[in-house]
């Protein structure tokens, strides 16, 4: 029966998914399409002037036009779909080129070059070359010699710089580290007072600083494995079985999500993460769906931590346009992320040379019931009669988890049968730590 269950369900998968949507996320296929197209027209000979990919996402139609497609399809007629376009910022020759592609033809529609301020969103690519950087470096060896570290011990991870009105600036990161010897939890112990500059259009330092020496902070009762915990712990809790015998209550088509009296679209971008569209609710009275929300999703998540000092006033990140919501999701896990009624759903970016990079599980979707009341009354003033009339109180949850350095932000999308729609951003990960002496 449970090999059964299995290809049952793989196989309405596959079958759903061939459904699809204007607001669908660029599939893996049609990633490796743009990156193609681009670099047919962007051939460079060095690797250092190559086209790097900050982002790329759909161009999305306009809303009158998806209003129509929507009105135009019934369950006896389906419209052919809008022109299917990407949207491009591109890294090339240290400009920003904003690339528009048509899909279905296979070309470029419109391309251009942004003047005046900001850069586009980090890679992981780049972060990952501009923080090794430092590793052969000689006055960022010489600073962890005469502070007794070793090498091998050290991380260290990409910081935006921020903007403070300057006239000229260039696509420059601040590169910090820390020390990971006798603990994971990095973040607590960071070499206070080190820091590189890294040009990211040169890909070298072109800045150093070495301020003051300040220990390292310890690493013990830093730890937050499980297995590496000492005792005591927290309270034993006994597990909750969470069961659904007939199945899932909603039904995914693509990406397209029914459940009681809701329909809507999820969606997915490399830099706002989950996107929630067209969330329609049943009208009972006039026997058709209202639309609730045409569009929604986290435009920022901003992080200033107001401290004044020469080494921390510029760290004021923006986590969705500097990082990339979308970018950051963790895979989810069964039964600890979500729980054992979640069904799962992967999603896909471009990474910096344009090659697809899949996040398994990236969301969930699952119904949950926390033994709450959504509406009850209990009637004694009817002689004779007693009336009980209890509502639960059941939810449908989208969530995802965007994980930005050492902050853990939990995103829920909550559905409610009484018509509300809930969006709940929980944080937690580990706290950020500035090192300092006392006595």
């Amino acid at each position: 029966k449970l090999i059964l269950f299995f290809l049952l369900t793989f196989f309405w998968i596959s079958i759903e998914c061939i459904h699809p949507h204007p607001l669908d996320p660029l599939t893996r296929s049609e990633l490796n399409l743009v990156r193609t197209i681009i670099h047919k027209s962007y051939q460079t000979s060095t690797k250092l002037n190559s086209i790097t990919f900050q982002y790329v996402g759909l161009e999305e139609p306009d809303k009158a036009v998806i209003q129509s497609w929507l009105s135009s399809n019934t369950k006896t007629k389906t419209l052919p779909l809008p022109p299917r376009r990407a949207f491009v910022i591109a890294r090339f020759q240290k400009h920003s080129l904003e690339i528009t592609l048509d899909l279905s033809s296979r070309s470029i529609v419109s391309t251009k070059l942004h003047k005046g301020h900001g850069y586009p969103m980090l890679t992981f690519g780049e972060q990952t070359i501009a923080s090794q950087l430092p590793f052969t470096y000689e006055p960022f060896k010489h600073s962890l010699s005469k502070r007794g570290l070793n090498i091998s011990h050290v991380l260290c991870a990409c910081f935006t710089v921020g903007w403070f009105g300057e006239e000229k600036t260039k696509r420059t990161v601040k590169v910090k580290c820390y020390y990971k010897k006798g603990s994971a939890n990095l973040y607590v112990r960071p070499l206070e007072g080190i820091a590189a500059v890294v040009d990211l259009d040169e890909m070298k330092i072109v800045g150093y600083s070495d301020k003051h020496v300040i220990p390292v902070p310890k690493a013990e009762g830093t730890e937050y494995r499980a297995s590496k915990m000492k005792p005591p712990f927290g309270p034993k809790l006994k597990g909750i079985a969470v069961s659904q015998q007939d199945g899932p209550g909603f039904t995914i088509r693509g990406h397209s999500v029914s459940w009681a009296n809701w329909v809507f679209h999820l969606g997915y971008d490399i830099q706002a993460g989950p996107i929630i569209s067209l969330a329609s609710i049943y009208d009972l009275e006039k026997q058709k769906y209202r639309q609730v929300l045409y569009k929604g999703f986290i435009s920022e998540v901003f992080v200033p931590y107001q401290d004044p000092t020469e080494e921390w006033y510029y760290t004021t990140y923006f986590d969705c346009g500097e990082y990339g919501f979308g970018q950051s999701m963790s895979s989810l896990q069964p039964f600890t992320d979500c729980p054992a009624n979640a069904v799962f759903i992967d999603a896909y970016y471009s990474g910096s040379d344009g090659t697809p990079v899949k996040i398994s599980n990236a969301f969930c979707i699952f119904e949950k019931y926390a033994g709450d009341i959504m509406w009850r009354h209990t009637e004694i003033a009817i002689p004779n009669e007693v009336i009980n009339e209890v509502r639960s109180d059941v939810s449908l949850i989208v969530r995802a988890v965007s994980t930005v350095g050492n902050y853990d932000y939990v995103i829920d999308w909550e559905f409610k049968p009484s018509g509300s729609i809930k969006l709940g951003v929980g944080l937690t990960g580990i706290l950020g730590i500035k090192a300092g002496t006392y006595t």
